[in-house]
């Protein structure tokens, strides 16, 4: 069969990451995850003690190197050669990456990057915006959704496997700031795509929505196929 582009888009929590990556896993695709890319910058800028100054985030993201390396299941994210895997999945990055994802220059730079690899078939790329900006060409595309509550405690659970002591309360407050940052900015907001097909994942394991995108890109598959 044909190998298709498949786009993935959701607000944090719903579970998209880990969706993306095993149906990628599942079809022997590549996986792409583009909130890495933004949340690169953003341990960048705190690094630097640059959060608040953005011309000088951008003069900085155009002279770094961030690259995603994907292998046996595991991406790994490398800022000017350091791996940073770990660190941008820290706390004070989430309650930060979305003003970074504002910056009208940070979103070009790396949508520019992403395009250029989805040049290719098959592909599974996650993200904000893939299905409307990214990719808007891309053969199937998933908006994944889940009630808030569930969102957060999911990404409490995963803050506590990583040591990390937070308050549900705390969680679910950083997530809902997150969403409105989100769809309301004016560059690229989230948003679903008129040709998605939405993914509530709120009373869902992930075997079954795996399972489901993966019969779903078979579909597709068989289909772009025949049309070809």
């Amino acid at each position: 069969m044909k190998k298709i582009i498949i786009a993935i888009d959701g607000p944090a929590g719903s579970g998209k990451s880990t969706t993306a990556r095993l149906v990628a896993m599942k079809l022997g695709y590549l996986y792409i995850d583009t909130g890495a890319m933004y949340r690169a910058v953003t341990y960048l800028a705190l690094k630097e003690n640059i959060l608040h100054d953005t011309s000088a985030i951008v003069e900085r993201l155009k002279k770094s190197d961030l690259r995603l390396i994907y292998k046996d299941g595991v991406t790994t994210v490398l800022l000017n050669e350091e791996d940073v895997s770990e660190q941008i999945r820290y706390p004070e990055i989430n309650a930060n990456v979305s003003f970074i994802s504002k910056i009208k220059e940070v979103r070009e730079e790396l949508v520019r990057a992403q395009r250029k690899m989805g040049e290719s078939d098959g592909i599974v790329m996650e993200g904000r915006d893939i299905g409307t900006v990214v990719l808007p060409h891309a053969d199937l595309k998933i908006f994944m959704v889940a009630a808030l509550q569930t969102r957060a405690q999911r990404r409490l659970e995963e803050f506590t496997v990583k040591g990390k002591a937070l308050e549900l309360d705390e969680v679910k407050a950083n997530l809902a700031h997150r969403d409105s940052i989100d769809s309301s900015r004016e560059i690229n907001p989230l948003t679903k795509a008129d040709d998605a097909i939405e993914v509530d994942t709120t009373h869902q394991t992930i075997e079954d929505q795996v399972n489901y995108i993966v019969e779903l890109a078979r579909q597709r598959m068989v289909k772009t196929g025949n049309e070809n």
